[in-house]
């Protein structure tokens, strides 16, 4: 039911239009416009009881009045009488509806949230599928199904393409439409689902992704209500190699709070959300620009190989900038073989630079045959990855359309990227004809080059991590939203069930007395830390409840008294101190967990000590995690250098602190009841030397 319900939402054999307007301005009139201009083959039954005709079709009364029931309902009527409509248009057999109205669950009317439940329901009772509410509808461009009510349609006329563009937001989604079409690309799909009620983008998305015409997917999001199918959009452009690019809003606590009032949305940890796009091969754009400025390169489907890069440019100053941005990217300038630098000698000027960037000086107004011929040579030498092609002025004099054309062979002859930079509309103009990807700046154009060579290498590592895995779950944990509220369990309680999972944790022992705490000092020899032990204290230094390198009896029966008095004093759980051995190594690390209400448990690892909130340094992993993944955020950590030993220190055992991560992800995996796991410090020792948990809180559900 689901699949066919959304095929017919894409593909209509009938569109009924509930509230048509004979004033094709009008939200309920624009649709039956666009459906007649825009060439939609299949029937239209506008629905106004007070015309006979609306914008030269015939009108029925009523929804029961209709010939048939419509695969399609477009219901463009005030709040008041949507829900009326989602019942007809259900009862009657229609396959989907697409609701336009508004002041449901976006907004904070308990009301509003109350009648778009009992709309979905009704729904569902029928088997059909609802998008929306408060939304701006559905375009394929592909066949002129267009039960949109957009302006942009009007500004900028559609053409058919490669490129499907979902939004939970109207506008946000169409802004990218306008965007393309004014650079003459084509759209097959712009979709908005606004409050995902039923059918959310990402199970819209997926749907899309399976039309083999679709070569670029663009997301905008607000929230992650569905994580599962996004999940599984991942997974159809992993099989199909399909660039997906999402912009998703509310980074902020302003953001999170702006999207919720707008669609309504589900926010979750902003981080969680990146290392989901991550582990799922999908690009996570900063900004409209960078959400649209490289549609032109993933159209090309080039063959990305490494990162290494040429310049070709007229001007030295072009080359240097764009140096400079090659290596603030991480990506290389391919350095030339000694053959390649003596056949550039040999074309061109003695005073040109024939190594990388190359710099062909203004010798082109003089002889323009000089770019074709060193760009013949340079596609022979195997050391590029990808090409930038530059012109920071050229005009009167300059033969461009020959450079352009060159750019083109170059691309058409290595199979690799090519793109070029000019700030003169009227040369990247020449550029664009020959379908030459160009951007205003050398700066611009690299940093689209990394774009496209990260987003490949990402789509790569997803497809391999998720070979086998089967497609109606795209490798995604069950979450569960509303979790039970937690409880802190004492450290001891932590620190066995963490041993007891394979984390390596201090040689301890619980006091319930102080004769008890004398023996442990005995035990673990001097010196040793005393903490105070207490279910309702996770920071005990705060508190006053650590003391270190106790060395004599009287110390510690001392820490006892004072921590227990202090306890007591403050109306807590007193459960006894915990006398634990001081350990030693090269460095504090941390790990923690927790359960995300949205794509359940992540694990936390970086630096620790008492600054690891004040000066964080950390990464995120989504379960379940391989050990190469571990390695991977270990290796992106700012201290990482640090990892592997500076200044004669030793590296650190991170073999020893990677099993140690390992250990805690199954225990989240397998320990349902437990919430969350904090570890700080893990006191790392030099390589071979092993790792230790020194505090730990665990939260059990």
């Amino acid at each position: 039911m689901t699949t066919s319900n959304l095929q017919a939402a894409l593909q209509p054999r009938s569109i009924a239009i509930i509230g048509a307007s004979q004033n094709p301005d009008k939200i309920g009139g624009r649709p039956v416009d666009y459906l007649q201009r825009f060439g939609y083959r299949g029937k239209v039954y506008p629905v106004n009881p007070g015309r006979p005709e609306v914008q030269g079709l015939r009108a029925w009364p009523s929804v029961d009045a209709l010939p048939e029931a419509p695969d399609l309902a477009i219901i463009a009527v005030p709040r008041a009488e949507a829900t009326e409509a989602v019942q007809q248009c259900a009862r009657i057999g229609t396959r989907v509806s697409v609701v336009m109205s508004s002041g449901f669950g976006e907004g904070n009317s308990s009301e509003g949230a109350a009648l778009e439940r009992a709309m979905v329901a009704d729904a569902r009772a029928a088997g059909m599928r609802l998008v929306g509410p408060n939304c701006q509808g559905l375009a394929n461009f592909s066949n002129g199904a267009l039960a949109t009510f957009s302006t942009m349609i009007k500004e900028c006329p559609p053409a058919d393409g490669h490129i499907a563009i979902l939004s939970q937001s109207g506008t946000l989604g169409m802004a990218p439409y306008g965007l393309l079409r004014r650079r003459g690309l084509g759209v097959r799909h712009a979709h908005a689902t606004g409050n995902d009620a039923d059918v959310t983008i990402a199970e819209l998305a997926a749907a899309v992704a399976e039309d083999e015409q679709v070569r670029l997917m663009l997301l905008y999001l607000e929230g992650m209500p569905d994580p599962h199918n996004l999940a599984r959009l991942g997974w159809i452009a992993q099989e199909r190699g399909l660039p997906v690019l999402a912009l998703k809003s509310g980074r902020t606590a302003a953001g999170k709070a702006a999207a919720q009032s707008h669609t309504g949305a589900l926010a979750s940890e902003d981080r969680v959300v990146d290392a989901f796009f991550e582990q799922h091969g999908i690009w996570r754009a900063q900004t409209m620009e960078e959400l649209v400025d490289g549609a032109e390169m993933y159209l090309k489907r080039w063959k990305v190989g490494g990162r290494s890069v040429v310049t070709v440019s007229n001007s030295g100053a072009a080359g240097v900038l764009a140096a400079d941005a090659v290596t603030l990217h991480g990506m290389q300038m391919a350095s030339f073989a000694p053959e390649t630098r003596q056949a550039l000698e040999g074309i061109l000027p003695s005073f040109a630079n024939v190594s990388n960037p190359v710099d062909i000086t203004g010798a082109l107004l003089t002889d323009s045959s000089l770019f074709t011929k060193a760009l013949g040579v340079i596609a022979q030498d195997p050391a590029a990855d990808a090409f930038l092609v530059a012109f920071p002025v050229a005009g009167a004099g300059y033969d461009v359309e020959s450079y352009a054309d060159a750019a083109a062979a170059l691309e058409e002859s290595t199979g690799k990227p090519v793109v070029a930079a000019s700030p003169q509309p009227d040369v990247a103009a020449l550029f664009r004809q020959r379908e030459v990807p160009v951007f205003t700046s050398e700066s611009r154009a690299v940093a689209m080059l990394d774009q496209l060579t990260r987003h490949h290498q990402r789509l790569e590592e997803a497809r391999r991590r998720f070979a086998g895995t089967p497609l109606h779950t795209g490798g995604l944990l069950e979450a569960d939203p509303t979790p039970a509220s937690p409880r802190m369990v004492n450290e001891a309680e932590s620190l066995a069930a963490l041993a007891d999972a394979g984390v390596p944790v201090v040689r301890h022992r619980l006091c319930a007395r102080a004769d008890e705490a004398r023996a442990a000092l005995e035990t673990f020899g001097a010196p040793v830390v005393v903490k105070g032990c207490s279910s309702a204290v996770a920071h005990k230094s705060e508190l006053g409840l650590v003391r270190l390198g106790l060395r004599t009896e009287e110390e510690v029966v001392a820490a006892f008294v004072e921590m227990q008095e202090t306890t007591v004093a403050r109306g807590l759980p007193f459960e006894g101190v915990i006398v634990a051995a001081m350990e030693r190594g090269q460095r504090e690390l941390m790990i923690g967990a927790h359960r995300d209400p949205v794509f359940g448990p992540v694990v936390v690892i970086g630096d620790g000590g008492k600054y690891v909130e004040s000066m964080p340094d950390n990464q995120l992993l989504l379960l379940p995690c391989t050990r190469d993944e571990v390695i991977s955020r270990m290796q992106r950590l700012r201290i990482a250098p640090l990892l592997v030993g500076v200044r004669g220190d030793p590296p650190l055992d991170t073999h020893a602190f990677v099993d140690a991560v390992l250990a805690v992800a199954h225990l989240m995996l397998n320990a349902t009841d437990v919430q969350s796991v904090d570890l700080n410090p893990v006191i790392v020792s030099a390589a071979g030397q092993g790792c230790r948990a020194v505090d730990a809180v665990l939260l059990r559900a």
